[in-house]
């Protein structure tokens, strides 16, 4: 899976980095910061409830094409 975040919406709220640590980080303004574009799949579930929780919806997962 992969993980988009828009920086413009983010609100700083942190929901991402506190639900997945290994693939949201926040700068020194307290925006997102992606650690990781594609996410393992063991961070996967992780990414995922990040996104439903961030309240800004500055995050968004989008699922892979699975390779042949």
């Amino acid at each position: 899976m992969k993980i988009e975040a828009n920086r413009e919406v983010c609100v700083s709220a942190g929901m991402c980095a506190l639900s997945a640590p290994e693939v949201f980080d926040q700068d020194d303004d307290g925006i997102v910061e992606l650690l990781v574009v594609e996410v393992p799949a063991e961070h996967a579930d992780s990414a995922t409830r990040a996104a439903a929780v961030c309240p800004s919806g500055a995050l968004r997962h989008v699922e892979l094409p699975k390779g042949d």
